[in-house]
């Protein structure tokens, strides 16, 4: 291990968000002090069993000010922060948060000394293109029409990234494929158990990589203790068609599955009724331009640099649906609270 315990002072942006809710539990659980930024509106509910266990400083990284505060005595970053959007009228804070928010978060570490920053970033940041539906580590970005405006935005960051490694900051970056596990049951991953649970009538005919929110948070441990520098991987348990997984989640619900077919000529149909809805009514769209063309794309993600390295193993995708499903039958007797998977049998019995 290359991080002293005694003398490190870990800064986590994105603390009380889903990826960043379990790596603060996993750091804690490990004995490393750990601070984290938070809006002053962010809300705790996948931290509050451990909130009294982590510094706290209210800020924001598109706000240098506040970031200025949180990196004082900081050794090593986790930058989590990051918002996820397929509608347009989120395009500028897709820019603000991920791409101007990273820069200064990477710019302050390089001013602070700061001895390595981890990156969270994403499988959408190799780009996407149909001249090229198998990826690994090596894939450049590729400009086409079927990069979203969010790949745009992590493809950009993760050059702010590079820039800081090439002005002399100890980097890592991970791309996590599509992240799964129990959150608020409203956004991300997890909202896929609600709308299956409440009749989700619709299986969209793509498929893409799938990965276990806990091996996440334990792959980005495993890169703080280690001499890992200037590298990135691709964090996915798995390939997998999203009828197979709706299938499996209806089937731990003991819910119907989705039985109509998105085709992509069904997609580019079901957007444009819902711009129009949205248009004439006012009505939040279930499905924008940019999620519908993704959701009926297929790509592929290689594992093998991940698996190559600190002897790691993921969950399985059937065990980690199975587990969430679990959580979502528990939340939904106590009015859809949030949750958050155990990350070990051991670790989630550490005492406080």
């Amino acid at each position: 291990m290359t991080i002293d315990k005694n003398t490190a002072l870990l800064l986590v942006t994105g603390g009380t968000g889903f990826i960043g809710s379990y790596l603060l539990r996993l750091l804690v659980n490990r004995g490393y002090r750990v601070r984290a930024l938070k809006r002053n509106n962010s809300p705790m509910d996948l931290v509050q069993d451990i909130a009294g266990r982590v510094e706290w400083v209210e800020g924001d990284v598109t706000d240098i000010v506040s970031l200025e505060d949180a990196f004082a005595g900081v050794t090593h970053v986790l930058h989590c922060a990051a918002i996820s959007s397929f509608h347009p009228r989120d395009a500028e804070r897709l820019a603000r948060i991920n791409v101007d928010g990273t820069a200064n978060v990477v710019n302050i570490a390089l001013e602070t000394g700061v001895k390595k920053l981890i990156h969270v970033s994403s499988i959408a940041a190799f780009g996407r293109s149909k001249e090229r539906l198998r990826m690994d580590e090596s894939s450049r970005w590729i400009q086409s029409s079927g990069n979203t405006r969010y790949a745009v935005s992590k493809y950009q960051s993760k050059q702010e990234v590079w820039r800081a490694h090439a002005e002399g900051l100890p980097v890592a970056i991970v791309n996590p494929a599509i992240v799964l596990g129990s959150g608020f049951w409203d956004a991300g991953s997890p909202r896929f158990f609600t709308q299956i649970d409440q009749g989700l009538k619709f299986w969209p005919a793509g498929r893409s990589g799938f990965v276990d929110v806990r091996d996440v948070v334990h792959f980005l441990l495993h890169l703080l203790e280690s001499d890992i520098d200037g590298e990135r991987f691709i964090l996915s348990a798995g390939d997998m068609p999203f009828r197979e997984l709706f299938n499996q989640i209806a089937a731990e619900l003991k819910v119907p599955p989705p039985s109509i077919k998105v085709t992509p000529l069904l997609a580019e149909v079901a957007w444009r009724v819902e711009w129009l809805k949205e248009k004439l009514l006012g009505l939040e769209p279930v499905a924008t331009k940019e999620s519908a063309r993704s959701s009926v794309s297929s790509y592929f993600y290689d594992n093998a640099r991940s698996l190559s390295v600190f002897g790691f193993q993921y969950h399985s995708l059937e065990e980690t649906i199975r587990e969430t499903a679990g959580q979502y039958l528990e939340a939904k007797m106590e009015g859809l609270k949030a949750k958050v998977l155990p990350l070990t049998k051991v670790e989630s019995q550490i005492p406080e």
